[in-house]
């Protein structure tokens, strides 16, 4: 389960919000945002075909959504907290 969210926007889209900088990603962003919170472990998402699970220098983790958008995170023992929307280019 999400424990926390490192932004707004972020936050208000995962409860139903409508954020138009996120609105052409919708039905993507909402499926890996499920997977994300539905994730026992890390290794949940890694065998999720298209999520690219990737560990960040930052010592965060980030998921595609598309080409462009990626969910960044940081993995605790309770699961993926400060989780964040960005567009990586």
């Amino acid at each position: 389960m999400i424990q926390s969210f490192a932004d707004k926007d972020s936050r208000a889209f995962f409860e139903g919000k409508r954020v138009r900088r996120l609105e052409r990603v919708a039905g993507p962003l909402v499926r890996k945002l499920t997977q994300l919170d539905e994730a026992d472990e890390l290794r949940d998402l890694a065998s999720v075909p298209g999520n690219r699970l990737e560990r960040l220098h930052t010592g965060e983790y980030s998921i595609r959504v598309n080409q462009q958008m990626r969910i960044v995170f940081r993995w605790t023992d309770e699961g993926p907290s400060h989780v964040k929307v960005e567009d990586y280019h």
